[in-house]
């Protein structure tokens, strides 16, 4: 799965988010510099989540953003869409669709993409920024040797980016 260098920077800023849920407002700035953000960039992101109505603004001596709703609430799929737009690495279901219908031949390749789509879908629809912070903060209580534990292996790609 493939997702862009501003949907991970909006999860960063959602985890974090989700960590100090109910201890108020955080500044940008704050968010910024706990998750190592471009400041500016993190002010568009947190703008978008606020007109898709995902976080709140509040005013004031100590405003800052805050989730709207419990990290419980908040699942990765909407957050991706509405960043990144589809899910899945090949498409959404309904061009997936009509690809099987259409190209015969290929069919079987494209029923497989499909289940692929919906696979991935699936767990990002059944994952919430709750699930992703944990009781530990989003820290790994432990590591195997060699390997960094709270790595993911996706592919951040840039729009701006030629593939």
């Amino acid at each position: 799965m493939k997702i862009s260098q501003k949907g991970l920077y909006a999860l960063q800023a959602m985890m974090m988010l989700a960590r100090r849920y109910n201890q108020g407002a955080i500044r940008i700035r704050d968010i910024a510099y706990e998750e190592n953000l471009p400041e500016k960039f993190l002010e568009l992101i947190l703008l978008e989540l606020k007109n898709a109505r995902i976080v709140e603004s509040v005013r004031g001596a100590k405003g800052g953003y805050q989730l709207r709703r419990p990290p419980s609430e908040v699942r990765l799929s909407e957050i991706i869409r509405l960043i990144d737009g589809p899910l899945a690495p090949f498409g959404d279901a309904e061009q997936l669709r009509s690809l099987i219908d259409r190209d015969v031949e290929h069919r079987n390749l494209y029923r497989v993409f499909l289940d692929v789509r919906n696979a991935a879908a699936r767990i990002l629809e059944h994952t919430t920024i709750a699930d992703i912070v944990g009781p530990h903060g989003g820290k790994k209580a432990h590591k195997k040797k060699g390997t960094d534990a709270n790595v993911l292996p996706i592919a951040v790609h840039s729009r701006d980016s030629k593939q």
